[in-house]
């Protein structure tokens, strides 16, 4: 994706929201109820892989496509922002290592 200042912008109001129920009321108003579910669902996708889950138990718990798991598994692995967001996560103890403390 190529960055531009309106791009720029987007990702700083995100990062200035200062609480969960900010982000639900913003995200709820800039995504479509369809769209949140694509986010989450890859989100989940990615905690189950980092945690050990095996493709067939990713698609089992999330529903996600084996086209979904391979891409964020890809992204994943030699990407940079799923990783930096869970090592952020359980740097704070927000995110367990088994990630059990998601809500399936």
């Amino acid at each position: 994706m190529n960055r531009n200042p309106s791009m720029d912008r987007l990702f700083q109001t995100i990062v200035n929201l200062q609480s969960v129920d900010e982000c639900y009321a913003y995200f709820e108003d800039l995504c479509t109820i369809k769209e949140l579910q694509s986010l989450y669902q890859r989100f989940r996708v990615a905690c189950l892989l980092d945690s050990g889950s095996n493709y067939l138990e990713v698609s089992e718990a999330t529903g996600a496509s084996s086209a979904t798991i391979s891409r964020v598994n890809r992204c994943l692995n030699y990407g940079g922002g799923y990783r930096t967001a869970l090592d952020n996560l359980k740097k704070a103890g927000i995110l367990e290592d088994d990630e059990s403390d998601l809500e399936k």
